[in-house]
This record gives C-alpha cells, sequence and structure tokens, in this order.
C-alpha cells in the first residue's frame, strides 16, 4: 500500500493488494480525481478514515449490450409511468445516494468531502447525473464520472424511493451510452443486484486496456 504526497501521481494499478487497495491520502481534487478514474483507481472510504484508493481485481463492469432487462422492468417502461431527465438535479441525487440506507452498511461512504468533490466535477461536465421523476417528485437516479474519450461511465452510487426508478434510470443511461457507442460501464465492485443487472467480473488487466 503506498502513501500519496502533495504531488499529484497514483502507483501502477498492479501493486494493489489483494482487496483492491491500491493507495491512502492525497485529496480529493479535480485534477487528481480525473487522474485516478483515467488510470482506473477511484477513491472509497468513510468518515473518519483518510482518503483510500482502490483498483480491484477482478472489476465489475457491465458491456452495453448486455443489460438484462427482466419482464417487470419490462412492464415498468410501457407504463411510462416515470420521467427520466440527465444533469437536471445532480446535487438532489447525490444527497438521496448519501442518505439511503443498504445493507450490510452502517454509515455512507459518500462523505460530504466526497459529495463537494463530485460536485465540482459536475460542474467542469466530468460527472452527471440522471433523474428519475414520479409526479414532479425525485424517486430515483444515479451519478457517476463520464469518460468520454474513453467511452466508459463509471458508475458510483444510485437510489430508489420507489420500485424500479432506479433501475428506469439505469436503463435510460444505458440507451443513450449505446447511442454514443460506449464500451463499457464501470460498476468497479460486484454486487449481485449489479449482477442481475448483467454486470459481470472482468481481469483487471483486460479493464485496463479500455484506459490506454
Amino acid at each position: 500500500m503506498h502513501y500519496l504526497d502533495p504531488f499529484i501521481q497514483f502507483p501502477p494499478p498492479s501493486e494493489a493488494d489483494q482487496d483492491g487497495l491500491l493507495a491512502v491520502g492525497g485529496d480529493l481534487s479535480v485534477e487528481r480525481l480525473l487522474l485516478a478514474y483515467n488510470s482506473g483507481i477511484f477513491p472509497w472510504y468513510e468518515d473518519g478514515q483518510p482518503i483510500l484508493w482502490w483498483s480491484p481485481d477482478p472489476r465489475m463492469v457491465l458491456l452495453p449490450e448486455k443489460l438484462k432487462v427482466s419482464k417487470s422492468l419490462q412492464k415498468t417502461l410501457r407504463q411510462q409511468k416515470f420521467r427520466v431527465t440527465f444533469n437536471s438535479a445532480f446535487s438532489e441525487v447525490i444527497q438521496n445516494c448519501a442518505k439511503i440506507k443498504r445493507d450490510g452498511q452502517g454509515g455512507t461512504w459518500i462523505t460530504n468531502e466526497m459529495q463537494r468533490a463530485y460536485s465540482a466535477l459536475h460542474e467542469m461536465g466530468h460527472a452527471l447525473s440522471v433523474e428519475v421523476w414520479l409526479e414532479g417528485e425525485l424517486v430515483g437516479g444515479l451519478y457517476g464520472m463520464d469518460l468520454p474519450e474513453k467511452k466508459i461511465f463509471c458508475g458510483e452510487s444510485m437510489f430508489s424511493l420507489k420500485s424500479d426508478a432506479s433501475k428506469v434510470g439505469f436503463y435510460h443511461l444505458i440507451e443513450a451510452l449505446k447511442k454514443k457507442d460506449y464500451n463499457l460501464i464501470d460498476c468497479q465492485m460486484y454486487t449481485a443486484h449489479l449482477e442481475s443487472l448483467g454486470a459481470e467480473e472482468m481481469p483487471r488487466s483486460d479493464f485496463l486496456e479500455y484506459l490506454m
């Protein structure tokens, strides 16, 4: 494990430990975050911890053409009861992602510091959000880092206050990325929920080739 100094650089992802932890310290400046994501590295830590930087092996990814749309989601999409927008309420989306309770997590990794950092990225066009609305109320959404030159979107978090709301947002995001010929969506680490949507594990070395 490496300790970062003020100079904005990272060790090679191959030097991460078996859990994927690569480095500790540094900051969440726009410059450092852009370098991290373009190098296959992302921050993930909780309040009271130093900033932890990760590059897991294998990497959870979703190839756009492999998105799984369940019969129940197909029905929800046909009903068109939700309205979907892009980049219209970034701060509200990230705040809801921070507040939502998740199984096995006592707190949130989306700290106030993280919210400020990704909001700065959004203002510069590097982070985007998808919002899902029902009768004028924000009921779901997601946000992440956009790497258009690499044709990769790095998903960070999603939330849902109504059944299927976040899945509807995710579906519309994938459809939008398909039109732009994106290669993959970086989902970072395995969860059963992501697997149910069609995400799969990929060797880190293969994932890094997409970033070259």
